[in-house]
């Protein structure tokens, strides 16, 4: 994991003198390259890390910036130890427990409890209250596979509901809103593709293994394409689902109507995803405009009875 690994390589840093970037490859069983990336974001955190060429050269904390375990104050502790609590949730490995121990021998004996509290007050919990069961032996396949550099095979499921064999090469887990993703190079399409965790079945780690290319940032903003599409429709909605409207719009799109009701300014898109989450609001929701959305929703809500009917 990164925060495992810019921890350990800020450690090594602050213990020797000078390591070099492929003693460093080699420990964490890295491409160079990936340790350079390391060192800009070591360096971005406000840590001085410079880089010396020739014989002997290597990395180095800047002798006018050299730092000791105070480097780190009680709130700068409290959210690493969250962060890897929140991994700890869905990922198990040896390389977690060592990122807590290591983050831990930090914590001087009179800070430690006020660090115990600060670390308390939020609590990250990545892991479903239910639902794919499959979601966390996956994640460790696709991070043993990183680190592997081998291929993965598996059955990704089209949105016409078919499962496609394919084969790609891991290059990056994502976690966007409460969704797991991962990208790969797909050798079907011979192209970087986001994978959907919920959508792969049947993972398995192949042998074969990959030399890793240059891979493009996953495109995760979205909101330029959502406004584009998006439209406000008006909503009746009994005041027991509000908390759930409350996820897609905010308090100034809703209004009292009577006093068991609202009337809701609705951010909707008019596709499948929308019409289901309208649909799942069952008979305490109710679209009163535009007659479009309206006629639509009474379609659908009538296929659906068509099939308890008889």
């Amino acid at each position: 994991m990164k925060i495992d690994r810019l921890v350990s390589i800020i450690l090594l840093l602050l213990e020797k003198e000078r390591i070099g970037a492929q003693e460093l490859a080699d420990l964490f069983e890295v491409s160079p390259r990936t340790i350079y990336r390391d060192i800009d974001s070591i360096n971005m955190a406000g840590i001085p890390v410079r880089a010396t060429s020739g014989v002997g050269g290597g990395f180095e904390i800047m002798q006018q910036y050299k730092i000791d375990k105070k480097v780190f104050s009680a709130a700068d502790l409290s959210v690493i130890l969250m962060g890897l609590s929140s991994l700890s949730n869905m990922m198990r490995g040896d390389e977690l427990v060592s990122a807590f121990a290591k983050v831990k021998s930090f914590i001087p004996a009179e800070r430690a409890k006020e660090i115990e509290l600060l670390t308390g007050q939020i609590t990250i919990d990545l892991s479903p209250w239910m639902g794919n069961r499959n979601v966390q032996p996956y994640l460790e396949r696709i991070k043993q596979a990183l680190q592997e550099n081998k291929l993965l095979s598996f059955a990704y499921l089209d949105r016409a509901g078919t499962r496609i064999p394919r084969i790609a090469e891991p290059y990056q887990l994502v976690l966007k809103g409460n969704h797991w993703y991962w990208q790969g190079f797909c050798h079907m399409r011979n192209d970087f593709r986001l994978f959907k965790l919920s959508r792969t079945f049947d993972l398995r780690l192949l042998d074969e293994t990959f030399v890793p290319r240059d891979h493009p940032k996953p495109e995760l903003d979205a909101s330029d394409i959502i406004a584009a599409k998006q439209i406000r429709i008006k909503l009746r909605i009994h005041k027991s689902i509000l908390e759930r409207v409350l996820d897609y719009c905010n308090d100034e799109d809703i209004s009292p109507d009577g006093e068991e009701h609202y009337v809701v300014n609705y951010p909707f898109i008019e596709n499948d995803y929308y019409y289901d989450l309208l649909l799942g609001l069952g008979d305490k929701c109710e679209c009163l405009e535009p007659p479009r959305v309206r006629a639509e929703m009474r379609r659908r809500a009538q296929a659906i009875a068509a099939l308890y009917e008889g």
